[in-house]
């Protein structure tokens, strides 16, 4: 439900405001450009699927 909710509210957003798009899309192909960032993210991702392997 919260992600119906905060789908709706970007939604709103970017009809709202068509320039959000640009500026988002900027932003994020900024974050991807950092190897710092993407290794935490793929970090983050992967951690659930290690955690699970490890214990018993």
């Amino acid at each position: 439900m919260k992600a119906l909710l905060f789908g709706a509210l970007l939604g709103l957003v970017l009809v709202l405001w068509p320039s959000t798009l640009q500026v988002a899309a900027a932003s994020l192909a900024h974050l991807v450009a950092q190897p710092l960032v993407l290794a935490f993210v793929l970090g983050v991702l992967a951690r659930p699927a290690l955690a699970r392997r490890w214990t018993r």
